[in-house]
């Protein structure tokens, strides 16, 4: 017989079928036992009459939780079984492997009469057991979101005619011109991990493809240990060409962020509700915008809220750049003002952004960063296309030869161009509410290279 789905299976009232998966539960009783079996599709009761089924009872002392099973019988409705209003009866059961007793305790376990409650294990022991932390209805329903959420965002695109390209992660020079980068040995000679697609994405707008996306691996050689950052992750980074100001690549992005969160909310907002407590909120557009001035003023205006700001003695003026704090209490802030969950921020100063972006005629980079309920999830821009002014700007840096190569694509005409890139595994976090340790298939950080 083939197998089915769970999902498929609880359907099928009154005929045979045989499903497989997990044992989450296990209830061996005098006279009946009870097994709950769940697959990535769902859950079923199986239910074992003890008298009529003594080949099946000789398995059941062999059973643990986690082991794997597969399951013949027929589906019977029932109203005394809570879980989908029906049960397996079994023919046969299989024991495909059994499973030791578990290493870590995935949930918290409260006491009952007969044991003593449990914690749940850290979460660094959980990520130690990643593939058995995986099994639960949370992290499960966590990927499904990640799956939808991304197909939904590239569909968005390939709807406005974006080409999805696939560049190189192993490049010959940093790919932001900075120093957080992985260095790695190449044959005779050094090659980095890509911090971005940037450049690469930027080639093809000098190749003509007018508009392109990539989803794929970014590293970043920082040692930082927040809730929010890696040092792999995946990115999700779009360029597009003749544009007439950073502020059309804005309205592309909250477009694209509606149109796939409210896919999000359709299909799993009641099972997000359920399992994350969060609501999905489809936002409307368009969505806020503020100066960094302006975000600074507010903040002291409406929440009696200052900060420390500026660099002087690295030559940075005040209010150049948003701080930390000052970055995460724009969620109070936004809602506030605009009964929304994200913002548009625009006008840093030009030492804080790449050497790339262009500047109007004082010298402000034309770009800007979304946050999301007082996190950064973008940054993005309008690019400077003109090979000299890109040189010049370069020059200020010290980096100009650091970044030649990608300098050269601008020599022979090159479109006006903007984009952004963002990480799929924060929006993830932002959207459930999930640190980016639990919200990562597997994590990757300062302390973290397995498993």
């Amino acid at each position: 017989m083939k197998r089915i789905t769970i999902e498929n299976a609880i359907k099928k009232h009154g005929k045979k079928v045989k499903v497989s998966g997990f044992l989450e539960n296990i209830r061996d009783g005098k006279s009946m036992a009870f097994l709950v079996v769940k697959d990535i599709t769902g859950k079923i009761q199986v239910t074992i009459e003890k008298e009529k089924l003594p080949k099946i009872c000789e398995q059941l002392p062999l059973l643990t939780p986690d082991s794997v099973v597969s399951v013949m019988g027929k589906i019977l409705k029932s109203d005394f079984v809570k879980l989908n209003g029906v049960e397996l009866l079994p023919s046969e059961i299989i024991i495909e492997s059994v499973a030791d007793a578990l290493p870590i305790n995935r949930k918290e376990i409260p006491a009952s009469k007969n044991k003593q409650a449990l914690e749940r294990s850290s979460i660094d022991q959980r990520l130690d057991y990643r593939w058995i932390d995986l099994r639960t209805d949370e992290n499960q329903l966590m990927f499904k979101v990640q799956t939808l959420l991304t197909n939904a965002m590239r569909e968005f695109l390939t709807k406005e005619n974006f080409i999805e390209i696939h560049s190189p992660k192993l490049i010959g020079a940093a790919s932001e011109g900075g120093a957080d980068v992985f260095s790695v040995d190449y044959f005779d000679g050094k090659a980095f991990l890509a911090q971005s697609p940037q450049f690469y994405k930027q080639m093809a707008m000098a190749s003509g493809f007018e508009r392109v996306f990539e989803i794929g691996p970014v590293f970043r050689a920082e040692k930082s240990y927040t809730n929010r950052h890696a040092t792999e992750f995946t990115g999700f980074d779009i360029e597009m060409s003749y544009i007439s100001s950073f502020r059309d690549v804005m309205e592309l992005q909250q477009n694209q962020l509606a149109y796939a969160l409210k896919k999000v909310k359709e299909k799993y907002g009641e099972e997000i509700g359920k399992l994350f407590g969060m609501e999905v909120v489809v936002p409307k557009v368009p969505f806020p915008v503020m100066t960094v001035k302006e975000v600074y003023e507010a903040l002291e205006k409406e929440l009696g809220l200052t900060f420390p700001v500026g660099d002087a003695a690295h030559g940075i003026p005040q209010r150049a750049d948003l701080c930390a704090e000052a970055e995460r209490a724009t969620a109070e802030l936004t809602q506030k003002l605009f009964n929304h969950e994200f913002l548009f921020v625009t006008d840093f100063d030009k030492e804080k952004r790449a050497f790339y972006h262009m500047r109007d005629d004082m010298g402000v980079p034309l770009g800007y960063d979304l946050l999301w309920k007082g996190c950064e999830i973008t940054t993005g821009a309008q690019r400077e296309h003109r090979y000299e002014q890109l040189k010049k700007q370069a020059e200020e840096k010290g980096i100009e030869k650091d970044v030649n190569f990608y300098l050269e694509f601008f020599r022979y005409g090159c479109p006006p161009h903007g984009g952004y890139g963002t990480g799929i595994d924060r929006l993830t976090m932002l959207l459930l509410g999930v640190p980016i340790k639990e919200v990562m298939y597997l994590f990757r950080g300062v302390n973290r290279l397995t498993p």
